[in-house]
């Protein structure tokens, strides 16, 4: 795992100072050694942490007549097979990394090389000779990947605030993503809150050559679901799983893992076969998973080491967060996995952790609204509509409201993903500028396209993989590991893993009763039957409780009512927004937090 970072400018003169820089801004991705390219026209930049042949696997890389030069951020699980084949074919490998089959694949089949791969990673190679740049994001986008493109300048990183120390790159807000940011929670694809400065979209490359940048998928998840036996879907899930596991505990340094108290991270550490286990709680006895974690490992004769998070610690940290984040992101639970990062990396350099099992196997909650309401929906549109407008004109809540305005409306009208914040009309109302952002529905619709023909549960899982699970999920994941220097491993992630999951009729994905069932029947074949049957928690945090607090509720304030915040929003509603959570009118805790969270990180990164 490491840190990556470049550009092409052909008017540039001080690569080396500006190189060097951009290389320092994410010394915490790789504190172990760095390397560099710079020829008159491109500069690549690499920061190292060892896990793989310690000794030689410094980057960059190189082929046999060095035409192609490699600096990659990853991991591939299936680097020796690759590399058998191309030593049957005539390449010399001078190392024993996973890194040189990637600079050795890519001369021998191009960009073809990227249908051999199991991994996750991000990667440049700059051929020298044509003067072309190739860049890749795994699968998944498990590793990320951001560029800034201007005429004839491109400059890329494996974080943000990389590319903004180079001096031809501005620092401008952009105003549109923090509308759509709002809305869900994090910056949605492929734009940032830097204008100019993008994301590479998962399982897609690009191509820079004489100042053009194309950029082309190279691969996309296909549900494509099949009839079958329970019994046997259920042992080629257990057997997949855990020849993932395996593939992912390839290391020459020490292997732990994350444990919650949910299935997916019970199911890893189950079934690890490593020494250690890493867990994080709160002082609040519905916030803390520890003494579940600890009894698991007990059972299982590993051991587990644990912290409990003060609430001082929690609200300290939040600038920091937020910094290593690069972009604003909501999603309290991102502190937590800071924590048992930092935790796990006085111990190991490597963990397993659970990110992606409810995508690939459905286990949200809310994927369960389809099934519940199946008999409701089979009422003609015209009941449900009427329903739905009454409902609505209603002034007062009922139970059951939410239900019939919901009822009335398609899947693709009503699920945006797994965090929806604010409404299109409260965040106009929310701010003091106007941005031509899309609704957040028009915002999702392309990617609802592709599956029209799909149930609606296999529609909100396709469109989470698309959505939630890059711009949330796998983001804090990356962010907050590398922020302690440690590498997160997400097994569950894997192509292989893919392929038995989306082959899985929805009768075994959900019921009434439970998610992800099939997977739980495989999980329960290692582990205790209340662990496998647990219901989906997430990683709660007890912010809707603190908020409510003089200390932390003042806190809060003092930055609604700031210079910053009035660039930005409207003072009445955010004031209303605290009150209302403070006097138990209303549970306002994610709307005030999203809000807080823009304004802690505008202060890092603009103040």
């Amino acid at each position: 795992m490491c840190g990556i970072c470049g550009f092409v400018d052909n008017n540039f003169v001080e690569k080396q100072d500006t190189l060097s820089n951009m290389m320092n801004k994410i010394i915490h991705r790789g504190p172990d050694s760095s390397g560099e390219y710079i020829d008159e026209v491109a500069a690549l930049g690499f920061r190292r942490l060892s896990i793989i042949d310690l000794a030689d696997g410094s980057q960059p890389l190189y082929n046999e007549d060095k035409r192609f030069v490699l600096t990659f951020n990853g991991e591939i699980y299936n680097y020796k097979h690759i590399r058998e084949k191309l030593i049957e074919k005539g390449h010399t490998f001078k190392t024993h990394t996973d890194s040189e089959v990637l600079v050795h694949g890519y001369e021998e089949y191009g960009t073809n090389l990227l249908s051999h791969l199991r991994g996750m990673f991000t990667f440049v190679i700059w051929d020298n000779v044509e003067k072309t740049l190739f860049g890749a994001r795994d699968f998944f986008g498990i590793k990320p990947l951001y560029y800034y493109k201007k005429d004839d300048l491109f400059v890329y990183g494996s974080e943000i605030k990389s590319i903004l120390e180079y001096p031809k790159v501005p620092k401008i807000l952009n105003e549109k993503t923090l509308e759509q940011y709002l809305t869900f929670q994090y910056s949605p694809p492929s734009n940032t809150f830097f204008k100019g400065i993008k994301k590479l979209p998962p399982g897609h490359f690009f191509t820079l050559k004489d100042n053009e940048l194309t950029i082309t998928r190279y691969w996309e998840p296909i549900f494509n679901e099949k009839d079958g036996n329970l019994d046997d879907f259920v042992n080629q899930i257990d057997e997949t799983i855990k020849g993932s596991i395996a593939a992912h505990k390839i290391s020459d340094v020490e292997v732990g893992c994350f444990l919650s108290s949910g299935v997916d991270s019970s199911y890893v550490a189950t079934c690890f076969n490593g020494d250690k286990t890493f867990t994080v709680g709160f002082d609040h006895e519905k916030y803390n998973e520890i003494d579940y974690a600890k009894d698991l490992s007990d059972k299982i004769g590993i051991e587990n080491f644990s912290k409990v998070i003060t609430k001082e610690e929690y609200w300290d940290v939040l600038p920091k967060i937020q910094y290593f984040m690069d972009e604003p992101l909501a999603d309290p639970s991102c502190v937590a996995l800071y924590f048992v990062s930092k935790l796990a990396s006085e111990h190991v350099k490597v963990v397993l952790s659970g990110e992606g099992a409810d995508e690939l196997f459905g286990g949200y909650n809310i994927y369960k609204e389809p099934v519940d309401n199946a008999t409701y929906h089979k009422l003609p549109l015209y009941f449900r509509s009427l329903f739905a407008r009454i409902a609505t004109a209603l002034p007062f809540s009922f139970k059951g409201k939410n239900f019939l305005i919901r009822g009335a409306k398609t899947i693709e009208e009503r699920f945006i993903g797994n965090a929806f914040i604010f409404s299109e009309e409260e965040r106009k109302n929310l701010l003091s500028i106007t941005t031509s952002a899309k609704s957040p529905f028009e915002f999702v619709k392309p990617i609802y396209k592709k599956v029209f023909n799909k149930s609606d549960v296999t529609k909100m899982q396709y469109l989470d993989m698309h959505m939630w699970l890059v711009g949330d999920i796998l983001l804090k994941a990356d962010k907050m590991s590398m922020a302690n220097s440690l590498e997160l491993r997400v097994p569950f992630l894997d192509k292989e893993v893919l392929n038995i999951a989306t082959k899985i009729p929805l009768k075994y994905r959900i019921t009434k009763d439970t998610t992800k069932y099939a997977m739980r029947l495989a999980a329960n074949k290692n582990m205790p039957d209340a662990t496998a049957k647990k219901k989906k928690l997430g990683f709660p945090v007890p912010i809707r409780i603190w908020l409510k607090e003089e200390k932390y509720f003042n806190i809060v304030k003092t930055e609604f009512v700031s210079d910053n915040s009035k660039k930005f929003f409207n003072e009445a509603p955010l004031m209303q927004l605290l009150d209302e959570h403070k006097l138990n009118k209303k549970d306002n805790s994610r709307k005030i937090w999203t809000v807080f969270m823009f304004l802690v990180w505008y202060k890092e990164y603009f103040d």
